[in-house]
């Protein structure tokens, strides 16, 4: 008896084992496809966000053209020029002009500051913004001018020291989101003389806080200014403030004084330091390297004469109105900027600049363009071996790069990027990180995650969100070149059919839009397919169109003004020097077929011109082109077929 049952025991633990690991074996499968899931909505949100920064930087090839073209832009706004080239004139109003005719009113409600500032003006600051409160006007150019004042002083890259009792701790990319900061600080604890950060680049931009973000860190840095350090990175620049939303944020919270802030920030974010070394062994810079990357001459150039990464400052010689000899760049014959040659930075010098703050690294060898972003490089392990022995270091940490753990080693340990920004592309999207730097250069690593709820979603349900809405900003991505990709598809469709094989959707699709994605496995999100394997092509834009404005406009014309609104609106922000949001007609005309000229864009100047006159609501011979560019929208017909079906349950 006890044999036999004994037995029965041994078949039972047996079928117990065996369908805990059938049931491990699903769950794994199951998690795998749903971190696949994950991965390819990240490559999506990664690959559109790589090229609107690589329009971005195609820009500066138009501000050059629209220079060399737009004759009457010298005569009537000299300084544009000047702007755009590097050497904004210098506004000879000092601090208290500036500052002292603004007064803090009784009614304001907000964190009031004392000067000089004290380790209690940090703490009442963040409780203030803790609670959605805005800083006053006042406060905040006081803080800018000081800063400004304080960064002339320090060199193109801070030396600090770990030591047995004080760990350094670097952050990365913060990108406006406030939350990510607070968390830091509440897990890692405030700034001070014992508890030394360094920040490293685009602390602006995309989130909501990013003027909150920055006036913490500069009275962090005016408090400790040798225990916290702050890099520059690609985006503490004024022409990607105008795209990526920091320049929309201060006008809305600052309506009166807004414009002057940005004024000084230009100068403060021109003074930021490029990089920081510890203990002389690593090194922190935002992008990353290149081949040529020099280190002795990054210390020595004037980083405060580069207002722009964007903008490739070159003059021209005056006398003879072509190029000196010393720079050959890129900027119009016949421009003639205000200054001498020494009041710039030479080509080399702004390539070394573009380099640390725009390149990536990959794992192939090498140094190869960076043709994802449209500046800077990729580098590979062996240019980082060789740059870190040429200059006595010991590993590079850089940021500039989402990554779902919030950070990632490559180039066998010698390079790392941290990226501390949460939830960057949608919630769940990534972790943000931070790393804490010890004596004898020990590192450790902290992930967290910023969420509204007290636990994290279920991750099936955190995948759908991502993939929904990395799915819905490609679809709106495809509407925008509908009718080029329609042309495709019908070449590839040689019996007029309305069907092509995958493959020839999926090259359609590479070719026109050029994302760099993995389009069959990603066709059952965008397309219909039959029961042989192939695609009903139309099929891509059954649920998406884009609104038109005026009915009468033609499709073609509809599709490249919303393809190409927030380069328009950045061109029409420069050009709109009193932030007033309006331009004329004769200028928005100019503009336009400057614009078309130089991207080869064929549209008839009547269909703009129709469209433009109808936005002159009050016909006054001007348009409000904010208002104009966000006429131009993508409708999710499903989104609309779900609030029906919300209201009818």
């Amino acid at each position: 008896m006890g044999c036999g049952s004994s037995s029965i025991k041994i078949k039972k633990s047996a079928k117990t084992i065996r369908a805990a690991l059938i049931i491990q074996n699903w769950y794994r499968g199951y998690r795998a496809r749903l971190k696949a899931r994950q991965r390819y909505a990240l490559t999506i949100f990664q690959s559109i966000e790589y090229a609107d920064e690589q329009g971005q930087l195609q820009l500066s090839n138009f501000f050059s053209f629209m220079l060399e073209n737009y004759v009457h832009i010298q005569e009537k706004d000299p300084t544009l020029v000047n702007r755009l080239f590097g050497c904004a004139p210098q506004d000879d109003r000092g601090r208290q002009e500036c500052v002292g005719i603004i007064e803090v009113p009784e009614s304001y409600s907000g964190p009031r500051l004392q000067f000089p500032l004290n380790t209690n003006s940090l703490t009442i600051m963040i409780e203030a913004f803790k609670k959605q409160q805005i800083l006053h006007a006042y406060y905040v150019l006081e803080i800018l001018f000081e800063t400004k004042e304080a960064m002339k002083q320090m060199p193109n890259f801070t030396h600090i020291r770990t030591c047995p009792t004080k760990e350094i701790t670097i952050c990365g990319d913060l990108h406006g989101k406030l939350e990510d900061l607070l968390l830091i600080f509440s897990k890692n604890g405030l700034p001070s003389g014992y508890n030394p950060y360094v920040f490293n680049g685009d602390f602006v931009d995309r989130g909501k806080c990013s003027i909150e973000i920055l006036m913490i860190l500069f009275v962090s840095f005016l408090l400790y200014g040798d225990d916290l350090c702050l890099n520059r990175g690609n985006h503490e620049d004024f022409l990607m403030n105008m795209r990526y939303g920091f320049t929309k944020e201060v006008l809305s919270k600052y309506k009166i004084h807004g414009k002057k802030i940005l004024q000084v920030l230009e100068e403060v974010f021109a003074w930021l330091p490029l990089g920081t070394i510890i203990d002389d062994e690593i090194l922190i810079m935002h992008g990353g390297i290149s081949e040529s990357t020099d280190l002795n001459l990054l210390h020595h150039i004037e980083r405060n004469k580069m207002k722009s990464v964007l903008m490739p400052p070159v003059p021209v010689d005056k006398d003879s109105g072509t190029e000196t000899k010393k720079n050959k760049g890129h900027v119009p014959r016949g421009v003639k900027l205000s200054g001498s040659p020494s009041d710039y930075l030479t080509k080399h010098e702004w390539e070394q600049v573009i380099d640390i703050l725009w390149s990536d690294p990959r794992g192939k060898r090498g140094c190869y363009p960076n043709t994802c972003r449209g500046g800077g490089c990729y580098f590979g392990p062996d240019v980082t071996s060789k740059f870190l022995n040429k200059n006595h270091l010991k590993l590079l940490i850089r940021s500039h790069e989402c990554k779902p753990e919030g950070y990632e080693i490559c180039h066998d340990g010698k390079v790392i990027t941290v990226f501390s920004a949460s939830n960057y592309y949608e919630e769940g999207s990534n972790r943000g990180a931070y790393i804490k730097v010890g004596f004898c250069t020990t590192l450790r690593f902290f992930q967290y995650q910023v969420t509204k709820a007290t636990c994290l979603r279920p991750l099936h349900q955190r995948v759908n969100t991502i993939e929904s809405s990395a799915i819905r900003i490609l679809k709106e991505r495809m509407v925008s070149r509908k009718t080029d990709l329609i042309r495709s598809f019908q070449l590839q469709d040689r019996t007029k059919s309305g069907k092509i094989s995958m493959g020839q959707w999926a090259f359609s699709m590479e070719n026109t839009l050029g994302l760099n994605l993995p389009w069959r496995t990603l066709s059952s999100h965008l397309v219909l397919t039959d029961d042989d394997g192939n695609i009903d092509y139309m099929t891509c834009f059954h649920d998406i169109q884009i609104q038109k404005p005026v009915k009468e406009a033609q499709s073609a014309l509809i599709e490249t003004l919303y393809r190409y609104r927030s380069d328009l609106q950045i061109i029409f922000n420069v050009i709109d020097s009193d932030h007033s949001g309006l331009i004329s007609m004769e200028e928005f005309h100019s503009m336009w077929k400057l614009f078309c000229s130089h991207y080869n864009l064929h549209i008839g100047d009547s269909q703009v011109d129709e469209l433009a006159e109808r936005m002159d609501l009050n016909k006054d011979g001007s348009i409000d082109f904010n208002e104009f560019l966000k006429a131009f929208y993508v409708i999710h017909q499903l989104d609309n077929l779900n609030k029906s079906n919300t209201q009818l349950a």
